[in-house]
């Protein structure tokens, strides 16, 4: 099994467009230690031909640009991409469905709160229902996606909630939580049927329980929520008025943050992903990268494949 990091930073990418934050100045200079990234999204093959897609990116089309894994390999019209599962609707993970619009077949899996929000936006209809069927996923039962024939792609998949907030445009403010369920943050465990190598993605978060602790544990590989650094980051920065804990994030750092959660799990590869352009994290030569890399973790980084 096969996984590649199509895009690793958070919404608005690195730098983000509008941003002048240190990280981002840099990164726009071209400074090597600051590397751009894309909105966070990556795909996953068992057979090495047939992909798919976690999550749907708004750069998807420069990702799939950028990845010869990914490029048409066949017939005038064609594509490795065979199916995509999308964890929440936010939109740094579902508006990459609109770059697919050309009739192409493969199947779109989601929960039924994700479903509805699609239906319930037209846009979303260029999507033809007749190349591209939308199958829905229950949370806690492991599922095997199939292509849009509806032939398996040797995967197995199950999808479960984690604590978050339903996605900022979706937010009710005068209900418990934002009006957040339990479907408004979703993670995977992917596992390929044949060998029995699997790992975790779960690309936001914003605690860890008990019981989640002890599910990760031992695991071979989890892609985890890297947002930000420090919870009041953005507020420091200047950069925005949120902490992340109000954005549905863990920080990287500190007692309650996810390198002290992770500390005691034996995780063997633990691999931060989305990523805020705040994050100094991404900076190669800075010390929060090195105090992430000395506690055991990878910053993600577009192109970067991983093998099970």
């Amino acid at each position: 099994m096969r996984v590649l990091v199509l895009g690793s930073a958070a919404g608005g990418g690195f730098p983000q467009w509008n941003c002048n934050c240190e990280g981002c100045r840099r990164a726009r200079s071209g400074d090597p230690m600051a590397k751009p990234r894309t909105q966070s999204s990556i795909a996953v093959t068992a057979d090495g031909s047939r992909w798919l897609l976690l999550n749907a990116s708004p750069d998807l089309r420069q990702q799939f640009q950028a990845n010869p894994q990914m490029h048409p390999a066949g017939g005038l019209r064609s594509s490795p991409l065979a199916a995509a599962m999308l964890t929440n609707a936010d939109i740094d993970h579902v508006a990459g469905l609109l770059s697919l619009r050309e009739v192409q077949p493969f199947a779109v899996y989601a929960t039924a709160r994700v479903h509805r929000v699609l239906a319930g936006n037209s846009v979303f209809q260029v999507l033809n229902r007749d190349a591209v069927p939308r199958r829905t996923v229950e949370l806690d039962t492991p599922f095997r996606p199939a292509d849009a024939a509806g032939d398996p792609l040797g995967l197995e998949v199950e999808a479960f909630a984690v604590p978050g907030k339903v996605a900022l445009y979706l937010e009710d403010e005068t209900a418990p939580g934002f009006g957040s369920v339990a479907e408004d943050t979703v993670a995977l465990k992917v596992t390929d049927t044949a060998t029995g190598a699997h790992f975790f993605y779960i690309p936001g978060c914003a605690s860890m329980p008990d019981w989640l602790a002890e599910r990760l544990t031992g695991a071979p590989l989890v892609f985890f929520d890297g947002t930000t650094w420090t919870d009041d980051e953005m507020i420091r920065t200047g950069t925005g008025t949120k902490t992340g804990q109000r954005m549905g994030h863990m920080a990287m750092s500190g007692d309650g943050g996810t390198i002290a959660a992770f500390a005691g799990l034996n995780v063997a590869r633990k691999v931060f992903i989305h990523i805020n352009n705040t994050n100094p994290a991404l900076i190669e030569d800075s010390p929060e990268r090195h105090a992430a890399q000395a506690a055991g973790w990878t910053i993600a980084h577009d192109g970067m494949e991983l093998s099970l």
